[in-house]
């Protein structure tokens, strides 16, 4: 938040006193409207909600002076604030499908037959009764300085809570589904948390669709008991949102896996900020992901891995795709704990850019306070290989053939990891799609 310091000066004394003034944006007058609006909620969770608005009043809307925020400037981006979308006639939950239409669940999720081991409620049904314990998991620590991710804290009224039993294996994918209920501008803001038992596993595939008028702040977290794993996927449908400030945060017990991919195409400015702990010995995480760019859009992934104990494995491997005005940003950062040793860690970020107005901003970092670790990381930004254009197309490919197929070839390499054939499969149409549209 912008602060002008007035000096006074006093006849009487001399004395020079400063008068710190603050000014909000318009944007953020309107927020502060908006959250005087909702409901306070009671108990455990509505002292953390006034808390997280708190955190965000204080700091403002994110500026290129936070670091974090370097290269995407939200105050400028979001010149004022929509009103929060009105309550909307919600859609009936379809077996393992969840709308949540302007970031409101269904009212049918506690008619539902889940499969054994699995519980689904709203989160507007959970906040009421919620108790300390809980409530640390809905509004953990991780992330909670951030100022978008304090103001979803705040403002989020609604949701999911999504447990899995202790040994529960849930093989059919889970579909959580972000849907704007109409076209006028709206703001939508919504959390989910998802909690599994030892030994549990579940596909959760998080979709996002939204009008172009759309400004959306979505928060996804994850808690993993010992031994449990999860296979997530972050996928847009029909996606134009303005702006969209997606977090996801993960806490991995000892032995869990946390295994995610995103597929980033379509929107105007999308944040995609990830917080993950391994606070287990033996953890495993993996985050990866392909940005398909064009036009005006700005597409940010911005990643903190923190180890917290022993023998724990991390990998990120990002491609990124940016043709036309498009920019992308990839923030990596990898902290591994005095006491975490023998971790394995590995950061890669890869990026064609296919015009000269494109741009591509990396910035992988690593802070290792152990001595018995391997971790490293690169990032490259290049343009297609010439030589691999001519080759092709000396066999009889067109210009444009030749570059659609080297470039699903250097995208196809994170989409791989993709255990489930098919979302996998969902996944590939998608990028073939992108590329089959994109200008040549």
């Amino acid at each position: 938040m912008a602060t002008v310091i007035t000096v006074e000066k006093r006849r009487e004394d001399f004395d020079v006193t400063a008068v710190v003034t603050s000014i909000q944006s318009s944007a953020e007058t309107a927020l502060g409207k908006l959250y005087a609006s909702l409901p306070k909620g009671v108990g455990a969770a509505g002292v953390a909600r006034a808390r997280a608005f708190a955190r965000f009043e204080r700091s403002g809307l994110p500026t290129r002076r936070i670091e974090a925020w370097h290269y995407t400037d939200m105050r400028s981006a979001l010149r004022e604030a929509y009103p929060l979308a009105f309550d909307y006639a919600m859609n009936p939950t379809r077996g393992l499908r969840i709308d949540l239409i302007d970031g409101a669940a269904p009212d049918d999720l506690g008619q539902q037959t889940w499969p054994e081991g699995l519980r689904v409620r709203a989160l507007r049904d959970v906040l009421a009764g919620a108790g300390d314990d809980l409530a640390a998991k809905i509004y953990p620590d991780q992330g909670a300085n951030d100022a978008m991710v304090a103001l979803n804290a705040a403002m989020s009224g609604d949701g999911l809570v999504i447990e899995v039993a202790t040994g529960a294996r849930i093989e059919t994918p889970i579909g959580v589904y972000w849907r704007s209920g109409g076209v006028t501008p709206r703001s939508d803001f919504s959390r989910v948390l998802v909690l599994l038992g030892d030994g549990a596993h579940i596909t959760l595939v998080e979709s996002h669709a939204a009008h172009a008028r759309t400004q959306r702040n979505s928060a996804i977290v994850f808690h993993l008991a010992a031994g449990a794993s999860v296979e997530h996927v972050f996928v847009p449908e029909f996606y134009e949102a303005e702006s969209h400030v997606a977090t996801l945060i993960a806490e991995l017990g000892e032995c869990a896996a946390f295994n995610s991919f995103a597929l980033i195409a379509g929107g105007g400015l999308l944040r995609r900020q990830i917080f993950a702990r391994c606070a287990g010995e033996q953890a495993d995480v993996a985050f990866r992901g392909v940005s398909l760019l064009g036009g005006k859009q700005h597409a940010d992934t911005t990643l903190v891995v923190d180890h917290a104990a022993p023998h724990g494995r991390s990998r990120e491997l990002f491609k990124h795709i940016v043709t036309d005005g498009a920019s992308g940003v990839f923030q990596g950062k990898v902290i591994v704990r005095p006491h975490a040793q023998k971790v394995d860690g590995g950061m890669k970020s890869q990026t064609l850019l296919l015009s000269d107005d494109a741009a591509m901003y990396n910035k992988p970092e690593l802070e290792i306070f152990a001595d018995d670790v391997v971790c490293g990381h690169g990032a490259t930004v290049g343009e297609l290989d010439k030589d691999q254009l001519f080759y092709l197309m000396a066999r009889g490919l067109t210009k444009a053939e030749a570059e659609a197929l080297l470039l699903d070839g250097f995208a196809r390499e994170a989409i791989e990891f993709v255990s489930n054939e098919d979302v996998r499969s969902r996944l590939e149409t998608l990028m073939s799609d992108w590329l089959e549209s994109r200008p040549s």
